[in-house]
């Protein structure tokens, strides 16, 4: 069956780095728009990048601007994300996503499809 799968997630003190990965199995994701959403403990998903089908653009929400790169490699069917100069507020379940959705931005979580469980992400102070 179709899944995808983070891995990379732990604790890190401020100003760490962490580098996230997603693989996926069952299925292909060289046709489809990537990206990664987050949410806090009592807070509401929110999007972090995303990455559009043949790589050439990328978008970063305006909190993570400067901070985040996401990438993709489809020869190994799995995407990521590096995250550097972390802070406290970053502390969430960090969520990858795949599909191939049109007429939503690709910062929305409708434009996906598929879901990953989630990886831990917490930032200490």
């Amino acid at each position: 069956q179709a899944q995808l799968a983070e891995s990379g997630g732990g604790s890190v003190e401020a100003g760490g780095s962490l580098r996230l990965s997603c693989a996926a199995s069952g299925f292909s994701l060289s046709d489809l728009h990537l990206a990664w959403f987050r949410q806090a403990p009592g807070k509401e998903r929110e999007a972090v990048a995303a990455i559009i089908r043949d790589g050439s653009t990328t978008y970063v929400s305006i909190y993570l601007q400067g901070r985040v790169t996401i990438s993709r490699d489809n020869a190994a069917n799995t995407f990521y994300l590096q995250m550097n100069h972390l802070r406290p507020v970053d502390t969430g379940m960090y969520y990858c996503a795949a599909g191939i959705g049109r007429g939503e931005s690709y910062l929305s979580p409708l434009k996906y499809n598929h879901w990953g469980q989630g990886t831990q992400v917490t930032v200490s102070s």
